[in-house]
C-alpha cells in the first residue's frame, strides 16, 4: 500500500556525448555528461525530474528540486534518498521545507548487490526509463529537452497500463 506523504530521490547517471555547455564531470561517481534526478512516488511513478551537467552536486540539484515539489505536492512529508543528498541537506529541508529527508546508505561490510530498503523503487523507474530507446543514451542539445523526453517515457508508460486496464 502506498502512503501518501513518502516519494523518493535518486541520481541516475546518464554516459553520453552531449552539448558542452550542459556538460560537466564528477569525479566521485566517475560520470562524464549529464546526471537525471528523479523523484517518484511509493509505486514508482514520476513526480519531478531535473537533468544538470554531471559537475552540480547532487545537494545542489535538491535545493533546486525540492521547494517546487513541495510546492505542488502539499502533502509530501517524507522523502527517501541515496547517500549523495546527505549533509546539510536534511537539516534544511526539515527547517525550510518542513520534509523529513531519510538517506539510505549502503553499509561498507557489504559486497556485491544488496536490496536497500526503498532504492528498489527508483531502480525500478530507472529501469522502465531506459526501455525507452531515446533515454538508453543522451542525444537531447538541450537539458529542458532531456527532461521533456524522460516525462514523455513516463507519460507513454502510465498510458499503456490505463489502456490495459480499461480492457
Amino acid at each position: 500500500m502506498c502512503n501518501a506523504g513518502t516519494w523518493s530521490l535518486w541520481t541516475a547517471a546518464i554516459h553520453a556525448v552531449v552539448g558542452a555547455d550542459s556538460r560537466g564531470f564528477d569525479g566521485g561517481k566517475e560520470i562524464n555528461g549529464r546526471k537525471r534526478h528523479l523523484v517518484v512516488d511509493c509505486l514508482g511513478l514520476l513526480l519531478a525530474v531535473l537533468v544538470t551537467p554531471a559537475s552540480t552536486t547532487d545537494r545542489d540539484a535538491a535545493h533546486a528540486m525540492l521547494p517546487p515539489l513541495r510546492a505542488r505536492f502539499f502533502r509530501l512529508k517524507l522523502i527517501w534518498a541515496d547517500g549523495s543528498y546527505s549533509g546539510a541537506l536534511v537539516d534544511w529541508a526539515a527547517t525550510a521545507l518542513r520534509l523529513a529527508l531519510r538517506v539510505v546508505k549502503r553499509t561498507e561490510a557489504t559486497a556485491g548487490f544488496q536490496v536497500l530498503p526503498r532504492r528498489w523503487v527508483i531502480e525500478r523507474t530507472n529501469g522502465w526509463l531506459m526501455r525507452t530507446r531515446r533515454l538508453a543514451r543522451d542525444y537531447e542539445r538541450t537539458t529542458a529537452t532531456a527532461e521533456a523526453m524522460i516525462y514523455w517515457s513516463m507519460t507513454a508508460l502510465m498510458i499503456r497500463r490505463l489502456a490495459r486496464r480499461a480492457r
